[in-house]
């Protein structure tokens, strides 16, 4: 899990192990007093192949512990072709974990389950699927999600059926073992999520859970999923469970960028919430396989839902204690065109503005010597969005652009914070706790700048503190660890 200080784009900050492939976090859970991380993972190179699970754990989410691969494909098993998605619990002793077992000649990935009764060091795979067929009705059929309902156990599987919606199928068990299946948690044809031109998808993958509590609704999060592999984007439905059916209202984004996807949920101590995502890259494939390297965890976040019935995320408390030297500290004001220099920064930085703009104003994050290489953040009174902008963020033509939006507060300051680790950048809007994740390849070598700007005519008031990003602490894993 260590990074490679001469490779420019690798994190210091997020999860990922030192080489090869990963996607989705896998097997979330929180088991004899550590945080156990689970990933898909390919242990041979830097493709979307030999599915197996990465796995490490933690006491604090800030020093880290490599463990063995928890799951590997069995030859001429029902897993022979790949241990794809799914998540695990924590029963007594035990973890349990719940995959999807994957043989390319199979459309559907029956669920079933492996046991570690050491921590998590070695897991021992079931077999046969404790779910060894879809219901009638699905053209797509995978990735189990388990949680504990009153004295059993609920599931929720990620489906596409047959008449042209996607859904959450639920099942319930008294010993997670034998299953019985409910019918259709929630189910709906393709409509667009939150205003934009994405949608929810002709199935959804990943299906998470996150229970109302006594003031506030509760989330259904799934990744929406097209056979064609077009845009891809994480959606939110909340609302209420009404005895096995969930009733929720329109769907929302749950990530507004374009380079998060399959994000899974954590049940921490003290009824908090924490959730990480898969963030892929955002670069031509021969330079992903060049470096030898692909794709790489959120943050962890804290995610709840508010008494309003918005989807909040945050970074976990616990990473401010990853903030290093204090390298910018300044307020003031801008009156465009020309911008003001606010101080350096390293690769690798957690950023908090304070933003007071009277038209489209805001942040520019410089990474080249000359100015031609930048990200811009900028606040578009306009339509009341924070906009993140990549067009001019890598001078290399395989790295990919585009400019993204998120709702932020009209008529009143903007507060956001950024954490930026070397090629990825989280955007939050501290009010309403909508999040942006997105990947850039600056190739500047030198010093990175921060500048305010704003538009002629206009002005922008800022506030702006930066701190240099520690990496984590990682242990050094034993010789049998991925």
């Amino acid at each position: 899990m260590s990074t490679a200080p001469c490779d420019p784009f690798r994190p210091v900050a997020h999860l990922r192990p030192p080489r090869n492939w990963i996607n989705d976090p896998n097997g979330l859970v929180f088991h004899d007093g550590h945080y156990h991380v689970c990933y898909q993972y390919n242990p041979y190179g830097a493709t979307h192949a030999n599915m197996h699970w990465g796995h490490v754990r933690s006491p604090d989410l800030l020093s880290w512990e490599p463990l063995p691969i928890a799951l590997s494909p069995t030859p001429g098993g029902e897993d022979a072709d790949g241990c794809f998605s799914g998540n695990a619990v924590s029963d007594g002793d035990r973890l349990v974990a719940f995959y999807s077992a994957n043989r390319w000649e199979r459309w559907h990935q029956p669920v079933t389950t492996a046991t570690s009764l050491d921590g998590g060091r070695t897991f021992t795979p079931r077999g046969a699927p404790v779910v060894p067929e879809p219901p009638d009705g699905c053209t797509m059929y995978r990735d189990p999600y388990v949680w504990r309902h009153g004295d059993g156990w609920r599931m929720l599987v990620g489906a596409a059926l047959a008449d042209g919606r996607g859904a959450a199928l639920l099942y319930e068990s008294p010993d997670l073992e034998t299953w019985t299946y409910l019918g259709p948690f929630d189910a709906r044809e393709q409509e667009p999520v939150g205003g934009t031109d994405l949608h929810t998808g002709e199935g959804w993958e990943c299906p998470q859970y996150l229970p109302a509590s006594s003031d506030s609704p509760g989330a259904l999060i799934f990744s929406a999923w097209n056979e064609s592999d077009e845009a891809r984007c994480v959606a939110a439905l909340i609302g209420d469970e009404r005895g096995d059916v969930f009733e929720a209202g329109p769907p929302v984004l749950a990530d507004h960028g374009p380079d998060c996807y399959a994000p899974a949920l954590l049940r921490a101590p003290g009824g908090r919430w924490l959730l990480w995502g898969w963030s892929w890259e955002a670069r031509e494939e021969s330079w992903v396989l060049a470096d030898g390297w692909s794709g790489m965890l959120t943050l962890p976040r804290e995610i709840s839902v508010g008494a309003d019935g918005t989807l909040r995320q945050q970074p976990a408390a616990e990473l401010l204690a990853l903030r290093g030297e204090h390298t910018v500290h300044t307020a003031g004001e801008v009156h465009g065109p020309e911008p003001v220099e606010l101080g350096g920064v390293g690769r690798a930085f957690d950023l908090t503005a304070r933003l007071e703009p009277t038209v489209s104003a805001g942040l520019r994050l410089l990474t080249g010597p000359d100015g031609s290489e930048y990200l811009d953040i900028r606040v578009d009174t306009a339509t009341g969005e924070l906009v993140v902008d990549r067009d001019h963020a890598s001078l290399d033509t395989r790295a990919h652009g585009g400019t993204y939006r998120m709702p932020c507060p009209a008529g009143q300051p903007v507060e956001l914070r950024m954490v930026v680790d070397h090629s990825v950048a989280e955007v939050f809007v501290t009010a309403t706790g909508q999040v942006l994740t997105l990947r850039f390849y600056p190739t500047g070598g030198g010093p990175w700048r921060l500048q305010a700007r704003s538009a002629p005519d206009a002005r922008l008031g800022y506030a702006v503190d930066a701190w240099e990003l520690q990496p984590l602490v990682i242990k050094e894993p034993s010789a049998d660890a991925p």
